[in-house]
C-alpha cells in the first residue's frame, strides 16, 4: 500500500504534468495516456493482465495477489491526485524527486513480494527461450519506449524520462538491497594466522578460513574470507598493512547478506 501510494504521488504530482516518463509498462500507460487522453489508471489496469496472467502461472499465486493489489491501488490512489496539481513545474527538479519517489515505490512493492510493472515478468518468460538476460531484456524494451516518447513528447522529454527511469533503477536498488553497503575481502597471506586474529579483536567480524593452495609453487595455506561494510575498508586495509603489506587482497560488492552474526556485529 504504502509502495503503491508513493509512485501514484511521484506520477501525478511530478511526472505527468511535466510530461516526463518512466519505462516499461508504466512508460507504455504513460505514453498512451498523452496521446489517447484515457486514464493513466485504467491503462495501467489493462496493459498489466496478461503480465500478472503469466505471473500467476509461472511464478506463483502470492505473486499474482501482491502485485494484482498494488497495481489496483495505484489506479485507485492515482486518480483523486489528479486535482492536487503539479507539486513541481521545473523538469529536472521533477525528474530528480519524481525518480526518487518511484523508484522507492516500486522498490517496496517488489520487496514485498510483488510487481508494478510486467516488463521483467515477460522477461524472466523470453529469456527462457533467447539468448539475452532479464536485464538485458529490459533494457531493450525501454530503448524504443524512450524512442517513442522522443516522437510523442519531445526528445528533451525522452532525456529527461532516461534520467528518470536511471533515478528510479537506482532507487528501488536501495529499496531491496538496503542501505548497508557490504563488501566481501578475500586475503591471501602467509601470515594469515595473525591476520586473522587482529581482524576478529579489532572489527568484530568473524572470519573463515578457506584451504588452498598455490598453483605455481604448490605452497599449502589458508585464505581469509571475511564480510564487512564499506565504512570498515580502511580499517581492515591498515590491518592487512600493519601485518602483511605483500598480502593479495581483493573486494567485492554483495547484493544480500543473511545470518544473525552479520546483522548482530552491524548493530
Amino acid at each position: 500500500m504504502v509502495g503503491a501510494t508513493l509512485a501514484a504521488v511521484a506520477l501525478e504530482l511530478f511526472l505527468i504534468p511535466n510530461s516526463v516518463i518512466d519505462g516499461g509498462i508504466i512508460g507504455i500507460s504513460l505514453i498512451l495516456n498523452f496521446m489517447t487522453g484515457i486514464p493513466f489508471g485504467i491503462l495501467i489496469l489493462v496493459i498489466n493482465l496478461p503480465f500478472l496472467f503469466f505471473g500467476y502461472k509461472h511464478i506463483g499465486k502470492n505473486f499474482f495477489i501482491s502485485s494484482s493489489v498494488a497495481i489496483v491501488l495505484l489506479a485507485v490512489i492515482e486518480f483523486p491526485l489528479k486535482s492536487v496539481g503539479p507539486f513541481v513545474t521545473d523538469p529536472l527538479l521533477a525528474t530528480v524527486f519524481g525518480g526518487l519517489i518511484l523508484g522507492a515505490g516500486v522498490g517496496l512493492v517488489i520487496r514485498n513480494g510483488g510487481a508494478l510493472d510486467g516488463t521483467e515478468i515477460l522477461g524472466i518468460l523470453l529469456t527462457r527461450r533467447i539468448p539475452f538476460s532479464v536485464g538485458e531484456f529490459v533494457m531493450f524494451f525501454n530503448i524504443f519506449i524512450f524512442g517513442w516518447a522522443g516522437f510523442v513528447l519531445s526528445w528533451e522529454k525522452a532525456m529527461y524520462s532516461i534520467l528518470t527511469y536511471y533515478i528510479a533503477s537506482k532507487a528501488i536498488d536501495i529499496i531491496i538491497q538496503g542501505l548497508e553497503d557490504t563488501k566481501a575481502v578475500i586475503i591471501v597471506s602467509d601470515e594469515y594466522v595473525e591476520l586473522s586474529a587482529a581482524i576478529t579483536q579489532r572489527l568484530g567480524r568473524n572470519v573463515t578460513l578457506l584451504h588452498g593452495k598455490g598453483g605455481y609453487n604448490e605452497n599449502e595455506k589458508d585464505v581469509i574470507y571475511v564480510v564487512i561494510t564499506r565504512l570498515e575498508i580502511s580499517k581492515l586495509k591498515q590491518i592487512v598493512r600493519e601485518f602483511d603489506p605483500t598480502a593479495f587482497v581483493t573486494i567485492t560488492n554483495i547484493q544480500e547478506t543473511h545470518g544473525t552474526n552479520f546483522k548482530s556485529a552491524i548493530h
